[in-house]
């Protein structure tokens, strides 16, 4: 261990200067203790200590050895003066509050010296006011924290250790009292320790400092990919911010030819072609083409198809955006994407744009405080485009199949003031999109594509395409050469009735129910003047049902009359008629749910909408408007009446109990 010595600041504790030259004839006993100290490398050292007053200290009646082993149970652990001061606590001043003026000056109570066993046992209060920097031997030094204002989580990515001079050895030497012949050896040891330490600090630095710089890489990296939000098909290339550049899609192989069954929808648009390839035809007139143009119909009519034709006509670069690709999470990045997409489109005219669903991001305004930057994006889409020159060559297509949730400015006069409704196909336009879609699948040339444009009507381009493929992967499964009529059959009826159910297993009983339940809808629809052809009876379990009839109109039809809309209801409720008088009020099955709600559905409209009912007239009524009880009463009784079919059936009631002889369940089971 280090040499040891009396410390100052026990020392103090104890002694207590005690002039010398006091009165002789006070007669007070002194006395002048030597501490002996031992060390293993240092030579026997005394150090004499003041006087103590044993009197004044109430120790005058205490042996000597008394008074040395008080001295030693004071002073435990003693070191040299020069290193205590130099590894004293890190604070600089302390402050002690004493109980009284005696402890005050000695340092401790004067009636602690009653019991010897607890005298080195001295509690007292004191605080702290001031926190040294501490000194070490080592080859870095760090900034105070006191000194530093740079925040705790920055300090190890901004602040470096800074080097500093290592005090002289000789110096340190002296201190520590080396003897001459070990003084090689501990510079040798001191410096092989100094720089293994410095080396393996410096390591352990260099580490931290890549690891923190390879996660704050990574934060940045995952930081932009969440800003890098670009449209799907607009293909925005994110810059800085909110700023992005679009980037156009040329149409080349897209035209008129290939679209189908919309002709005067293309009739309407092909002066807009005309615009873009000669604007100078117009504008020698003095006439203006509108700035946009809004496609309105059902979804999967072609609106979309019709904007890339325009595009591909002209060969102009084509905008595409979807209207619910405009706002974000942020605020402001509707409306900034709004301002790119069109500066964009402004620098590369003559174009088109096409915003598809314009409805979500073009509908109506309304007044609330809750949502003050919701009209944000149309308002700039507002102002974008009464910011357009005439004839500027920048011509904008919307589409949507909401038009009445538009706002009243999107659609005035100057902006989308010309609108083109895209309405299903006809019974011509069917036989086109057949016949276009056919000749891309090897079909048997037995095929008729008007048998089977007149068995779809109210289907939509989509689905006609959709229907085509369908038979072509039936085909592919059956492993067929070629697509038949028969595989346009079995697609049609997985459109219109959903895909069979061939696994489900259904007891007798519920096969007879379901047997007489579809016969009715079929002797009803087939004894009623005004119904609906049937195309299919079957109790094959299609989709969520057990069974089903399939009823198709000969034509399209465009209105219905009075006539039709009650044989639709007779058909509707003629399956719970068939259960009850085949087998009995209390056999009835839930399995006429949805035909209720069919049927109660057309005769409300009738009520409520058409002004088919004689007792309330023409007047419309409508869920929102409050109506009072005697009106809600008239309607519900006018609603029961078109209910009628029973009495309807309970004139046929010998004729259904014939067909039940003869369409056994036997022949009922063979229908599919």
């Amino acid at each position: 261990s280090s040499a040891t010595s009396v410390s100052s600041a026990s020392i103090q504790c104890l002694q207590r200067e005690v002039f010398q030259e006091r009165d002789a004839q006070s007669n007070e006993v002194t006395l002048i203790p030597e501490i002996e100290l031992k060390s293993k490398k240092l030579e026997k050292m005394v150090i004499p200590c003041p006087m103590l007053n044993l009197r004044e200290l109430g120790l005058s009646d205490l042996r000597s050895s008394q008074v040395d082993e008080l001295v030693n149970r004071l002073l435990p652990c003693l070191t040299s003066v020069e290193e205590t001061t130099a590894q004293s606590s890190q604070w600089q001043i302390s402050h002690v509050s004493a109980q009284s003026f005696f402890e005050n000056k000695h340092g401790f109570s004067s009636n602690m010296f009653s019991t010897l066993r607890v005298f080195y046992k001295i509690f007292t209060r004191g605080f702290k006011t001031l926190k040294s920097r501490t000194r070490r031997l080592s080859g870095s030094d760090r900034v105070a924290e006191s000194e530093s204002v740079t925040p705790s989580f920055m300090k190890g990515l901004l602040l470096r250790d800074r080097g500093r001079e290592v005090e002289n050895l000789d110096s340190l030497i002296k201190t520590k009292n080396i003897p001459d012949a070990h003084h090689d050896v501990f510079k040798t040891g001191f410096a092989e320790g100094f720089l293994k330490a410095q080396a393996l600090t410096q390591r352990t630095n260099d580490s931290l400092r890549r690891t923190r710089l390879v996660l704050v890489f990574l934060l940045l990296l995952g930081l932009y990919g969440l800003s890098r939000t670009p449209f799907l098909s607009v293909r925005f290339r994110t810059t800085s911010g909110l700023d992005a550049a679009v980037d156009p899609i040329h149409m080349k192989n897209v035209t008129f030819e290939h679209v189908k069954g919309v002709e005067e929808a293309k009739n309407e648009l092909q002066e807009v072609v005309e615009f873009l390839k000669n604007p100078q035809k117009f504008t020698v007139l003095g006439g203006k083409l509108p700035k946009g143009i809004l496609l309105i119909g059902p979804p999967g009519n072609g609106k979309t198809l019709l904007a890339r034709a325009v595009a591909g006509e002209a060969n102009v670069p084509f905008y595409y955006a979807s209207g619910s690709e405009f706002d974000e999470m942020f605020v402001g990045v509707g409306a900034s994407r709004i301002r790119n997409l069109f500066r964009e489109a402004k620098g590369n005219a003559p174009c088109v744009i096409f915003i598809d669903e314009l409805d979500s991001v073009g509908g109506k305004r309304i007044e609330s405080p809750m949502h003050p930057y919701s009209r944000q994006t149309i308002n700039q889409l507002l102002a974008e485009m009464d910011g357009f020159k005439p004839n500027e060559g920048v011509i904008i297509i919307g589409a949507t199949n909401f038009p009445e949730a538009l706002d009243n400015a999107l659609v005035r006069p100057g902006r989308f003031d010309m609108q083109v409704t895209v309405p299903r196909p006809d019974i011509r336009g069917r036989i086109e999109i057949l016949k276009w879609y056919l000749d891309k699948v090897k079909v048997d040339p037995a095929i008729d594509a008007e048998i089977i444009a007149r068995g779809t009507v109210g289907f939509s381009g989509a689905e006609l395409e959709n229907l085509v493929n369908q038979a072509a992967l039936k085909a592919a499964v059956d492993e067929k050469d070629q697509v038949t009529m028969q595989d346009l059959e079995f697609a049609k009826d997985k459109i219109i009735m959903g895909p069979e159910r061939r696994s489900i297993e259904i007891d007798e009983r519920n096969r007879r129910i379901t047997a007489y339940h579809e016969s009715g809808h079929a002797i009803v629809a087939y004894f009623t003047k005004s119904a609906m052809p049937i195309n299919k009876a079957t109790i094959m379990p299609r989709g969520p049902t057990l069974g089903h009839v399939s009823l198709l109109p000969e034509s399209d039809r465009w209105s219905e009359t009075r006539a039709q809309l009650l044989a639709q209801m007779d058909v509707s409720m003629g399956g719970r008629v068939a259960e009850e008088l085949i087998f009995g009020t209390e056999q009835i099955t839930t399995g006429a749910s949805s035909d209720f709600d069919s049927a109660t559905k057309i005769a409300k409209l009738m009520v409520t909408k058409f002004g088919m009912s004689e007792k309330l007239g023409v007047m419309t009524y409508t869920e929102s408007e409050r109506t009072s009880p005697d009106t809600q009463c008239a309607i519900e009784q006018e609603i029961r009446i078109l209910l009628r079919v029973r009495t309807f059936l309970m004139d046929i009631e010998t004729l259904l109990k014939c067909l039940k002889d003869i369409w056994n369940f036997q022949f009922v089971m063979r229908l599919h």
